[in-house]
Protein backbone atom coordinates (compact mmCIF):
# COMPACT_ATOMS: atom_id res chain seq x y z
CA UNK A 1 0.00 0.00 0.00
CA UNK A 2 1.21 3.47 -0.58
CA UNK A 3 2.43 5.42 1.94
CA UNK A 4 -0.43 7.94 0.91
CA UNK A 5 -2.77 5.74 1.64
CA UNK A 6 -1.69 4.41 5.17
CA UNK A 7 -2.33 8.20 5.80
CA UNK A 8 -5.76 8.26 4.45
CA UNK A 9 -6.10 5.36 6.59
CA UNK A 10 -5.24 6.49 9.87
CA UNK A 11 -6.90 9.58 9.42
CA UNK A 12 -9.97 7.71 9.00
CA UNK A 13 -9.07 6.18 12.16
CA UNK A 14 -8.41 8.97 13.69
CA UNK A 15 -11.86 10.39 12.99
CA UNK A 16 -13.57 7.38 14.19
CA UNK A 17 -12.02 7.81 17.50
CA UNK A 18 -13.60 11.02 17.53
CA UNK A 19 -17.00 10.20 16.54
CA UNK A 20 -16.90 7.56 19.37
CA UNK A 21 -16.54 10.72 21.80
CA UNK A 22 -13.00 9.94 22.69
CA UNK A 23 -10.69 12.97 21.39
CA UNK A 24 -7.07 11.97 20.12
CA UNK A 25 -5.24 14.67 21.20
CA UNK A 26 -5.74 15.31 25.20
CA UNK A 27 -4.01 17.83 26.68
CA UNK A 28 -2.25 15.70 29.72
CA UNK A 29 -1.95 12.05 31.39
CA UNK A 30 -2.57 10.81 34.56
CA UNK A 31 0.86 9.25 34.52
CA UNK A 32 2.08 7.82 37.67
CA UNK A 33 4.94 5.78 37.08
CA UNK A 34 7.63 5.01 34.47
CA UNK A 35 8.03 1.88 33.19
CA UNK A 36 11.33 1.13 34.85
CA UNK A 37 9.17 1.99 38.07
CA UNK A 38 6.52 -0.65 37.35
CA UNK A 39 6.47 -3.62 39.99
CA UNK A 40 4.20 -6.31 40.51
CA UNK A 41 1.64 -5.60 42.95
CA UNK A 42 0.86 -1.90 42.05
CA UNK A 43 -2.76 -0.74 42.27
CA UNK A 44 -4.44 2.41 40.40
CA UNK A 45 -1.46 2.55 38.07
CA UNK A 46 -1.14 5.14 34.92
CA UNK A 47 1.67 4.53 32.71
CA UNK A 48 1.85 6.40 29.07
CA UNK A 49 4.02 5.88 26.09
CA UNK A 50 3.98 4.55 22.44
CA UNK A 51 2.31 1.49 21.26
CA UNK A 52 5.75 -0.30 19.64
CA UNK A 53 4.27 -3.47 19.54
CA UNK A 54 0.29 -4.65 19.54
CA UNK A 55 -1.66 -8.17 19.16
CA UNK A 56 -4.86 -9.29 19.39
CA UNK A 57 -6.01 -13.08 20.51
CA UNK A 58 -9.37 -13.38 21.00
CA UNK A 59 -11.26 -10.82 23.51
CA UNK A 60 -7.47 -9.67 24.71
CA UNK A 61 -5.46 -7.08 23.37
CA UNK A 62 -1.41 -7.10 24.48
CA UNK A 63 0.16 -3.61 24.18
CA UNK A 64 3.85 -3.43 24.04
CA UNK A 65 4.09 0.38 25.66
CA UNK A 66 7.50 2.00 26.15
CA UNK A 67 8.20 5.26 27.27
CA UNK A 68 11.56 6.73 27.84
CA UNK A 69 12.62 4.28 30.55
CA UNK A 70 11.86 0.69 28.72
CA UNK A 71 8.39 -1.16 27.81
CA UNK A 72 5.47 -2.12 30.07
CA UNK A 73 3.02 -5.25 28.56
CA UNK A 74 -0.54 -3.83 28.99
CA UNK A 75 -3.31 -6.22 28.61
CA UNK A 76 -6.71 -4.96 27.25
CA UNK A 77 -10.06 -7.24 28.12
CA UNK A 78 -13.18 -7.22 26.12
CA UNK A 79 -15.14 -7.90 28.76
CA UNK A 80 -14.30 -5.51 31.19
CA UNK A 81 -13.73 -2.48 28.51
CA UNK A 82 -16.72 -0.96 27.39
CA UNK A 83 -14.42 0.67 24.12
CA UNK A 84 -12.70 -2.38 23.25
CA UNK A 85 -13.91 -2.58 19.82
CA UNK A 86 -13.27 1.05 19.17
CA UNK A 87 -9.66 0.51 20.35
CA UNK A 88 -8.99 -2.73 19.03
CA UNK A 89 -9.95 -1.28 15.34
CA UNK A 90 -8.52 1.70 15.36
CA UNK A 91 -4.80 1.62 17.54
CA UNK A 92 -1.56 1.73 15.70
CA UNK A 93 1.71 1.48 16.01
CA UNK A 94 3.18 4.41 16.88
CA UNK A 95 0.22 5.73 18.74
CA UNK A 96 0.36 7.27 22.28
CA UNK A 97 -1.80 5.67 24.71
CA UNK A 98 -2.25 6.13 28.72
CA UNK A 99 -3.17 2.73 30.37
CA UNK A 100 -4.63 2.42 33.80
CA UNK A 101 -5.14 -0.33 36.12
CA UNK A 102 -3.45 -3.12 38.74
CA UNK A 103 -0.32 -4.57 37.64
CA UNK A 104 -0.11 -8.67 37.20
CA UNK A 105 2.30 -11.52 36.10
CA UNK A 106 1.11 -13.09 32.81
CA UNK A 107 1.01 -17.03 32.97
CA UNK A 108 4.03 -16.75 30.42
CA UNK A 109 5.72 -14.63 33.31
CA UNK A 110 5.53 -11.11 31.62
CA UNK A 111 4.72 -7.89 33.97
CA UNK A 112 1.64 -6.19 32.77
CA UNK A 113 -1.01 -3.82 33.66
CA UNK A 114 -4.57 -5.57 33.89
CA UNK A 115 -6.00 -2.39 31.82
CA UNK A 116 -9.13 -0.94 33.43
CA UNK A 117 -8.91 2.04 31.82
CA UNK A 118 -7.57 3.47 28.30
CA UNK A 119 -6.79 6.60 26.64
CA UNK A 120 -5.58 8.22 23.14
CA UNK A 121 -3.27 10.91 23.93
CA UNK A 122 -1.50 11.23 20.53
CA UNK A 123 -2.57 9.60 16.85
CA UNK A 124 0.50 8.73 14.46
CA UNK A 125 -1.04 9.92 11.33
CA UNK A 126 1.99 8.98 9.79
CA UNK A 127 3.29 5.86 9.66
CA UNK A 128 6.56 4.38 10.98
CA UNK A 129 8.94 2.92 8.84
CA UNK A 130 7.91 -1.13 8.02
CA UNK A 131 11.75 -1.81 9.37
CA UNK A 132 11.49 1.02 12.03
CA UNK A 133 14.03 -1.19 14.30
CA UNK A 134 16.92 -1.83 11.40
CA UNK A 135 17.22 1.82 9.60
CA UNK A 136 20.72 1.73 7.95
CA UNK A 137 20.95 4.56 5.08
CA UNK A 138 22.82 7.30 6.90
CA UNK A 139 21.35 10.16 5.49
CA UNK A 140 17.34 8.94 5.94
CA UNK A 141 18.77 8.44 9.60
CA UNK A 142 20.41 11.83 9.96
CA UNK A 143 17.26 13.71 8.46
CA UNK A 144 14.46 11.72 10.25
CA UNK A 145 16.56 11.90 13.26
CA UNK A 146 13.32 11.60 15.96
CA UNK A 147 13.04 8.09 13.97
CA UNK A 148 16.88 6.92 14.27
CA UNK A 149 16.46 7.93 17.88
CA UNK A 150 13.27 5.55 18.33
CA UNK A 151 14.87 3.00 16.51
CA UNK A 152 17.99 2.49 17.92
CA UNK A 153 18.69 2.66 21.66
CA UNK A 154 22.53 2.80 21.14
CA UNK A 155 21.82 6.16 19.70
CA UNK A 156 19.19 7.80 22.63
CA UNK A 157 22.48 6.38 24.71
CA UNK A 158 24.52 8.57 22.92
CA UNK A 159 22.77 11.34 23.67
CA UNK A 160 22.30 10.79 27.54
CA UNK A 161 26.03 10.27 27.69
CA UNK A 162 26.68 13.80 25.82
CA UNK A 163 25.13 15.57 28.03
CA UNK A 164 27.36 13.55 31.12
CA UNK A 165 30.26 15.28 28.75
CA UNK A 166 29.55 18.71 29.07
CA UNK A 167 28.04 18.05 32.31
CA UNK A 168 31.65 17.22 33.55
CA UNK A 169 33.28 19.44 31.84
CA UNK A 170 31.05 22.18 33.11
CA UNK A 171 31.26 21.18 36.63
CA UNK A 172 35.59 20.67 36.78
CA UNK A 173 35.42 24.28 35.80
CA UNK A 174 33.14 25.28 38.32
CA UNK A 175 34.71 23.55 41.10
CA UNK A 176 37.97 25.32 40.22
CA UNK A 177 36.39 28.82 40.31
CA UNK A 178 35.76 29.45 36.75
CA UNK A 179 32.63 31.98 36.43
CA UNK A 180 29.88 31.43 33.09
CA UNK A 181 29.14 33.31 31.26
CA UNK A 182 27.31 34.28 27.81
CA UNK A 183 28.82 36.44 24.95
CA UNK A 184 27.41 37.98 21.97
CA UNK A 185 26.37 35.58 18.53
CA UNK A 186 26.59 38.23 16.32
CA UNK A 187 30.08 40.21 16.35
CA UNK A 188 31.23 43.18 13.50
CA UNK A 189 34.53 41.33 13.22
CA UNK A 190 34.42 37.70 13.39
CA UNK A 191 37.98 36.57 15.51
CA UNK A 192 39.22 34.68 17.73
CA UNK A 193 40.55 31.58 15.10
CA UNK A 194 41.45 31.43 11.76
CA UNK A 195 37.82 30.33 9.57
CA UNK A 196 35.71 31.92 7.26
CA UNK A 197 32.23 32.80 8.91
CA UNK A 198 28.95 33.65 8.22
CA UNK A 199 27.27 36.99 7.19
CA UNK A 200 23.51 38.06 8.61
CA UNK A 201 21.58 41.59 8.61
CA UNK A 202 20.42 43.05 11.31
CA UNK A 203 17.58 44.97 9.79
CA UNK A 204 16.87 47.45 12.87
CA UNK A 205 20.25 49.23 12.63
CA UNK A 206 20.98 47.91 9.14
CA UNK A 207 24.15 46.48 9.60
CA UNK A 208 25.88 43.29 8.18
CA UNK A 209 27.00 41.57 11.45
CA UNK A 210 28.90 38.29 11.48
CA UNK A 211 27.95 34.41 13.28
CA UNK A 212 30.83 34.12 16.33
CA UNK A 213 33.61 32.07 14.77
CA UNK A 214 35.06 31.60 18.47
CA UNK A 215 33.97 33.16 21.78
CA UNK A 216 37.87 33.70 22.28
CA UNK A 217 38.07 37.75 22.24
CA UNK A 218 34.76 38.75 24.19
CA UNK A 219 36.02 36.35 27.06
CA UNK A 220 39.28 38.21 27.14
CA UNK A 221 37.74 41.30 27.71
CA UNK A 222 36.28 40.25 30.64
CA UNK A 223 39.94 39.50 31.69
CA UNK A 224 40.51 43.27 31.43
CA UNK A 225 37.10 44.56 32.88
CA UNK A 226 38.66 42.11 36.20
CA UNK A 227 37.04 38.83 36.53
CA UNK A 228 40.45 36.30 36.96
CA UNK A 229 38.38 32.91 35.62
CA UNK A 230 35.85 32.92 33.07
CA UNK A 231 33.99 30.49 30.42
CA UNK A 232 31.23 29.70 27.94
CA UNK A 233 29.76 26.73 27.03
CA UNK A 234 28.34 27.92 23.76
CA UNK A 235 27.39 27.26 19.81
CA UNK A 236 30.11 29.16 17.30
CA UNK A 237 29.49 29.00 13.69
CA UNK A 238 32.43 28.47 10.42
CA UNK A 239 31.34 28.76 7.45
CA UNK A 240 33.89 25.75 5.95
CA UNK A 241 33.51 22.10 4.54
CA UNK A 242 31.94 19.08 6.17
CA UNK A 243 33.81 15.86 6.59
CA UNK A 244 34.48 13.85 9.40
CA UNK A 245 35.44 16.39 12.13
CA UNK A 246 33.86 19.04 10.48
CA UNK A 247 30.22 21.20 10.97
CA UNK A 248 29.18 24.64 10.17
CA UNK A 249 27.61 25.12 13.77
CA UNK A 250 28.73 23.55 16.75
CA UNK A 251 29.19 23.04 20.60
CA UNK A 252 32.37 24.74 21.93
CA UNK A 253 33.74 25.35 25.73
CA UNK A 254 36.75 27.98 26.12
CA UNK A 255 38.19 29.24 29.28
CA UNK A 256 40.59 31.74 30.10
CA UNK A 257 42.50 32.08 33.67
CA UNK A 258 44.82 35.23 34.52
CA UNK A 259 47.81 35.08 35.98
CA UNK A 260 48.16 31.02 34.45
CA UNK A 261 50.28 29.99 31.67
CA UNK A 262 50.56 27.22 29.11
CA UNK A 263 52.27 25.06 31.51
CA UNK A 264 49.46 25.34 34.44
CA UNK A 265 46.99 24.83 31.49
CA UNK A 266 48.67 21.37 30.37
CA UNK A 267 48.35 20.32 34.13
CA UNK A 268 44.64 20.95 34.67
CA UNK A 269 43.97 20.41 31.10
CA UNK A 270 45.12 16.95 31.45
CA UNK A 271 42.98 16.39 34.95
CA UNK A 272 39.90 18.00 33.08
CA UNK A 273 39.97 15.28 29.65
CA UNK A 274 40.26 12.52 32.46
CA UNK A 275 37.53 13.56 34.30
CA UNK A 276 35.24 13.98 31.36
CA UNK A 277 36.45 10.91 29.80
CA UNK A 278 35.53 9.10 32.99
CA UNK A 279 32.00 10.52 32.98
CA UNK A 280 31.51 9.99 29.57
CA UNK A 281 32.28 6.82 29.62
CA UNK A 282 32.89 5.00 32.47
CA UNK A 283 36.51 4.39 31.87
CA UNK A 284 39.88 5.80 31.09
CA UNK A 285 40.01 3.46 27.75
CA UNK A 286 38.07 3.93 24.79
CA UNK A 287 38.33 2.65 21.19
CA UNK A 288 38.81 4.65 17.84
CA UNK A 289 39.13 2.71 14.22
CA UNK A 290 40.66 0.14 15.70
CA UNK A 291 43.11 1.34 18.18
CA UNK A 292 42.83 1.27 22.37
CA UNK A 293 42.92 4.68 23.68
CA UNK A 294 44.49 4.90 26.76
CA UNK A 295 43.67 8.18 28.52
CA UNK A 296 44.65 7.21 31.99
CA UNK A 297 48.30 7.27 31.36
CA UNK A 298 50.80 10.77 32.18
CA UNK A 299 49.88 12.40 28.51
CA UNK A 300 54.09 13.28 26.75
CA UNK A 301 54.87 16.69 25.76
CA UNK A 302 55.96 16.19 21.37
CA UNK A 303 57.84 19.65 20.22
CA UNK A 304 55.97 20.78 16.92
CA UNK A 305 59.49 21.54 15.22
CA UNK A 306 61.37 18.43 16.45
CA UNK A 307 58.22 16.37 15.08
CA UNK A 308 57.48 17.94 12.23
CA UNK A 309 61.59 17.56 10.94
CA UNK A 310 61.04 14.23 12.31
CA UNK A 311 57.81 12.82 10.16
CA UNK A 312 57.82 15.31 7.05
CA UNK A 313 62.12 16.03 6.81
CA UNK A 314 61.66 19.83 7.01
CA UNK A 315 63.03 22.58 9.57
CA UNK A 316 59.35 24.16 9.97
CA UNK A 317 61.27 27.14 11.28
CA UNK A 318 64.02 27.92 9.12
CA UNK A 319 62.97 26.24 5.66
CA UNK A 320 62.44 28.50 2.46
CA UNK A 321 58.98 29.31 1.30
CA UNK A 322 59.58 26.96 -2.12
CA UNK A 323 60.50 24.25 -0.19
CA UNK A 324 57.67 24.71 2.20
CA UNK A 325 55.54 24.79 -1.34
CA UNK A 326 57.23 22.06 -3.52
CA UNK A 327 56.74 19.35 -0.05
CA UNK A 328 53.38 20.45 0.46
CA UNK A 329 52.66 19.91 -3.15
CA UNK A 330 54.80 16.15 -3.42
CA UNK A 331 52.38 15.47 -0.16
CA UNK A 332 49.18 15.99 -1.95
CA UNK A 333 48.23 18.88 0.00
CA UNK A 334 45.63 21.15 -1.09
CA UNK A 335 46.95 24.24 -2.67
CA UNK A 336 45.45 27.53 -2.52
CA UNK A 337 46.16 31.18 -3.97
CA UNK A 338 47.92 33.52 -1.43
CA UNK A 339 48.50 30.73 0.95
CA UNK A 340 50.84 32.19 3.52
CA UNK A 341 54.29 30.58 5.26
CA UNK A 342 52.01 29.66 8.23
CA UNK A 343 49.10 27.75 6.19
CA UNK A 344 51.40 25.85 3.95
CA UNK A 345 53.56 24.35 7.40
CA UNK A 346 50.05 23.98 8.35
CA UNK A 347 48.81 21.74 5.43
CA UNK A 348 52.49 19.90 5.36
CA UNK A 349 51.73 19.09 9.05
CA UNK A 350 48.11 17.76 8.58
CA UNK A 351 49.07 15.12 6.12
CA UNK A 352 52.58 13.75 7.47
CA UNK A 353 52.74 14.32 11.46
CA UNK A 354 48.91 14.90 12.98
CA UNK A 355 47.69 11.31 11.31
CA UNK A 356 50.14 9.56 13.05
CA UNK A 357 49.46 10.50 16.61
CA UNK A 358 47.33 8.86 18.14
CA UNK A 359 47.23 8.20 22.03
CA UNK A 360 46.94 11.44 23.82
CA UNK A 361 49.67 13.73 23.79
CA UNK A 362 50.15 17.49 24.24
CA UNK A 363 51.70 19.52 21.13
CA UNK A 364 53.86 22.35 22.23
CA UNK A 365 55.92 25.12 20.90
CA UNK A 366 54.02 25.86 17.70
CA UNK A 367 55.18 28.10 15.01
CA UNK A 368 55.01 31.96 15.21
CA UNK A 369 52.97 31.83 11.78
CA UNK A 370 50.21 29.89 13.42
CA UNK A 371 49.26 31.37 16.32
CA UNK A 372 48.31 35.43 15.69
CA UNK A 373 46.95 34.99 19.74
CA UNK A 374 49.47 33.43 21.24
CA UNK A 375 52.12 35.01 23.58
CA UNK A 376 55.87 34.36 22.08
CA UNK A 377 58.30 31.73 24.03
CA UNK A 378 60.47 32.99 26.60
CA UNK A 379 63.08 30.75 25.30
CA UNK A 380 62.68 31.12 21.09
CA UNK A 381 60.81 34.02 19.31
CA UNK A 382 60.26 31.88 16.42
CA UNK A 383 57.74 29.41 18.13
CA UNK A 384 55.08 30.67 20.82
CA UNK A 385 53.79 29.50 24.40
CA UNK A 386 50.91 27.05 22.94
CA UNK A 387 49.68 23.34 23.28
CA UNK A 388 47.11 21.40 21.49
CA UNK A 389 45.74 18.26 23.28
CA UNK A 390 46.37 15.47 20.26
CA UNK A 391 44.66 11.93 19.58
CA UNK A 392 43.26 9.49 17.30
CA UNK A 393 44.50 11.41 14.64
CA UNK A 394 43.25 14.65 15.28
CA UNK A 395 43.56 17.91 17.26
CA UNK A 396 40.49 17.88 19.73
CA UNK A 397 41.84 20.97 21.89
CA UNK A 398 43.70 24.04 21.64
CA UNK A 399 45.19 26.78 24.16
CA UNK A 400 48.16 29.02 24.69
CA UNK A 401 49.15 31.77 26.76
CA UNK A 402 47.99 34.87 25.80
CA UNK A 403 49.24 37.38 24.03
CA UNK A 404 48.71 40.87 26.02
CA UNK A 405 50.65 43.19 24.30
CA UNK A 406 48.82 45.25 22.69
CA UNK A 407 51.17 47.26 19.50
CA UNK A 408 52.61 42.76 19.13
CA UNK A 409 48.67 42.27 18.82
CA UNK A 410 48.19 44.59 16.18
CA UNK A 411 51.41 43.78 14.15
CA UNK A 412 49.98 40.29 14.24
CA UNK A 413 46.49 41.75 13.54
CA UNK A 414 48.03 43.79 10.23
CA UNK A 415 50.01 40.58 9.00
CA UNK A 416 46.84 38.76 9.16
CA UNK A 417 45.60 41.76 7.36
CA UNK A 418 47.99 41.35 4.48
CA UNK A 419 47.15 37.58 4.15
CA UNK A 420 43.65 38.51 3.80
CA UNK A 421 44.08 41.22 0.90
CA UNK A 422 46.30 38.17 -0.92
CA UNK A 423 43.23 35.80 -1.20
CA UNK A 424 42.95 34.07 2.47
CA UNK A 425 39.25 34.14 3.48
CA UNK A 426 40.25 32.61 6.91
CA UNK A 427 43.01 34.81 7.83
CA UNK A 428 41.75 37.20 11.45
CA UNK A 429 40.33 40.59 10.63
CA UNK A 430 42.06 43.79 12.68
CA UNK A 431 39.67 43.77 15.88
CA UNK A 432 40.22 47.46 16.69
CA UNK A 433 37.61 46.95 19.67
CA UNK A 434 40.04 44.37 21.29
CA UNK A 435 43.23 45.77 20.53
CA UNK A 436 41.75 48.79 22.33
CA UNK A 437 40.61 46.36 25.05
CA UNK A 438 44.42 45.51 25.91
CA UNK A 439 45.46 48.70 25.42
CA UNK A 440 44.14 49.74 28.89
CA UNK A 441 45.85 46.09 30.35
CA UNK A 442 45.66 42.54 30.64
CA UNK A 443 46.88 40.18 32.74
CA UNK A 444 48.66 37.53 31.88
CA UNK A 445 46.45 34.72 31.19
CA UNK A 446 46.23 31.73 29.70
CA UNK A 447 43.52 30.24 27.78
CA UNK A 448 41.75 27.17 26.00
CA UNK A 449 39.19 25.41 23.81
CA UNK A 450 37.30 22.26 23.49
CA UNK A 451 34.63 21.32 21.28
CA UNK A 452 32.28 18.55 20.51
CA UNK A 453 34.74 16.84 18.15
CA UNK A 454 36.63 15.45 21.24
CA UNK A 455 33.10 13.79 22.36
CA UNK A 456 32.63 12.58 18.70
CA UNK A 457 36.19 10.95 19.06
CA UNK A 458 35.29 9.41 22.53
CA UNK A 459 31.91 7.83 20.47
CA UNK A 460 34.17 6.81 17.44
CA UNK A 461 31.95 8.36 15.15
CA UNK A 462 31.97 11.22 12.23
CA UNK A 463 30.90 13.90 14.24
CA UNK A 464 27.73 14.78 12.89
CA UNK A 465 26.47 11.36 14.26
CA UNK A 466 26.66 12.56 17.38
CA UNK A 467 24.54 15.92 16.60
CA UNK A 468 20.75 15.51 17.57
CA UNK A 469 19.56 17.39 14.44
CA UNK A 470 22.63 17.55 12.25
CA UNK A 471 22.01 20.89 9.23
CA UNK A 472 21.13 18.86 5.81
CA UNK A 473 20.91 19.74 2.78
CA UNK A 474 16.89 21.05 1.98
CA UNK A 475 15.31 18.45 0.24
CA UNK A 476 13.88 19.08 -3.40
CA UNK A 477 10.17 20.57 -2.96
Amino acid sequence: MAEQDLINERIAKLNAFRAAGIEPYPSSSRRTHRAKEIVLGLTGVYAVGRILGRRVQGGLMFIDLWDETGKIQVVVRADTFPKYETYRDNLDLGDFIEAGGNTFMTSRGELSIDASSLSLLAKGIRPLPDKWSGLEDVEIRLRRRYLDMLANPDVRDIFRKKAAFWDACRGVLKKAGYLEVDMPALESVAGGADAEPFVTHHNALDVDFNLRISLELPLKKMLVGGFERVFEIGRVFRNEGIDREHLQDYIQCEFYAAYDDYKDLMRFVEKLYKAMVLKTTGGLTTSWQGHTIEWGGKWPKIDYAKIFKEKAGIDCLNAPFQELEEKARSLGAKMERGMSRGRLIDAIYKKAVRPGLIQPAFLVNHPLELSPLAKRSRKNGQVVERLQVLACGSEIGNGFSELNDPIDQRARFEEQMLMRAQGDKEAQAMDEEFVEALEYGMPPAAGFGLSERFFSILMDKPVRETVVFPLMKPKKQ
